[in-house]
């Protein structure tokens, strides 16, 4: 198998993309926080201290995504030309879903998944005073569109 952040002698390196044409992309992401029914009731309810639970998360998640190459050592920085981060409330969780376009060289994935892991790491910050035992999960792409290797839906086979 090649891995494209290796060189021929197994070093890390970071992909040249500058031979690829620059093409429309899209990623979405999905991630989950699992908390006590008592927690989100407080999220809902403005109870938190800290401030508004999800609009702080949605900010941050933005934040994150723009910050992705910061982050991860051989991501390029891309243009985000949009970012949108939506909630799911169920009965004892958040679904976090990212939609994140580009027009670029590579593709806008990581920074799709890192908008979710952020606004999820975000909730667990504010609400940590009262809730401890929350799990972050389920962070995975969603879907993908653009670029050489094309469209990736999961479940799709």
């Amino acid at each position: 198998m090649n891995f494209t952040h290796l060189d021929e002698n197994g070093n890390v390196k970071m992909v040249d993309v500058s031979n690829k044409e620059i093409t429309s992309r899209i990623a979405k992401a999905h991630g989950k926080i699992i908390m006590k029914k008592e927690t989100l009731k407080a999220i809902l309810n403005g109870d938190i201290f800290k401030g508004n639970v999800l609009t702080t998360a949605k900010i941050a998640g933005i934040m994150g995504a723009k910050k992705t190459s910061e982050l991860i050592p051989m991501c390029h920085n891309i243009f985000i030309s949009k970012i949108e981060i939506e909630f799911k409330i169920n009965e004892d969780n958040i679904e976090i879903f990212s939609l994140a376009k580009t027009e670029s060289k590579t593709g806008i994935e990581m920074e799709a998944l890192t908008a979710v892991s952020i606004a999820a790491l975000t909730i667990y910050d504010m609400c940590k005073a009262i809730d401890k035992e929350m799990e972050i999960t389920e962070i995975y792409l969603l879907e993908k569109d653009g670029g050489k290797s094309g469209h990736f839906k999961r479940g799709d086979n």
